[in-house]
């Protein structure tokens, strides 16, 4: 059995004739976290989008679980969670509701349905708020709610589009150990994110990404030795610079 879990194949989504993923090819393992580090505009969210169904590719394919999401949608979109970096919950639902509302989605109903939802609170330290408003909760509580509302099916690939973007620190250290510890579980994860920190802190593996291209693709010491002449001090934002001639932090938010 293949320990590749998803595979994308010349990938393409052009918008008005400009191609804004350009013939992507990317081969995630089993058990990786598997990061992508670009600018804002790189292509990564519409990367993520394809690989969820959500967006159409013009050209290319994408094979998760050795299938074709497009067409066998109904058979692996349970193995699925995707966090996207726009807020999907509602704030007009308490916590425990908003879970709810995705979680059956899957098909979950009756005991184990309310299991899914008081697992995937607690999961994320939001167990003892699930009868308050999502409308109440600070930015990086919203943050974590979202995170609850993609993992009751116990997917085993997890997709994280930006989660940490806008929220404190102590919100995103906290984000940051629970995608580890979800990794350590059985996950599969790809991490997005313009955060070099971020990226560099919990990927295996990271692939570096702008205007719709990978240009190069390692574990953090294999892409510092690709531009570093001897110099073990080299940061991954350097390597980012002298790889597409720009300064990831100016794209920051």
């Amino acid at each position: 059995m293949s320990d590749i879990i998803l595979k994308t194949t010349d990938l393409t989504k052009k918008y008005h004739n400009k191609a804004v993923v350009d013939n992507l090819n990317i081969e995630i393992k089993k058990g990786e976290i598997f990061g992508l580090l670009g600018p804002n505009g790189a292509g990564k969210s519409t990367t993520m989008n394809m690989i969820c169904s959500i967006v159409k590719p013009t050209a290319g394919s994408i094979e998760f679980l050795g299938k074709d999401p497009r067409k066998q949608k109904k058979e692996v979109i349970h193995k699925l969670g995707y966090i996207p970096q726009e807020l999907a919950i509602h704030g007009n639902l308490k916590a425990w509701e908003n879970v709810e509302l995705f979680t059956s989605l899957y098909g979950l109903k009756g005991e184990d349905l309310k299991k899914a939802i008081d697992d995937s609170l607690e999961y994320v330290g939001l167990l003892e708020r699930k009868n308050e408003f999502a409308k109440n909760f600070s930015g990086g509580m919203k943050r974590r709610l979202n995170i609850a509302c993609a993992i009751g099916h116990k997917p085993d690939l997890l997709i994280f589009d930006e989660p940490t973007v806008g929220i404190d620190p102590q919100s995103r250290n906290f984000i940051l150990d629970k995608i580890k510890e979800s990794n350590k579980n059985g996950a599969t994860v790809i991490y997005t994110s313009h955060y070099m920190e971020e990226v560099e802190a919990i990927c295996t593996r990271i692939a570096i990404m702008d205007n719709g291209k990978i240009i190069a693709c390692g574990t953090s010491q294999e892409l510092k030795k690709l531009v570093s002449k001897g110099d073990e001090d080299i940061t991954l934002e350097e390597v980012f610079l002298t790889l597409t001639g720009k300064k990831l932090r100016d794209y920051a938010e």
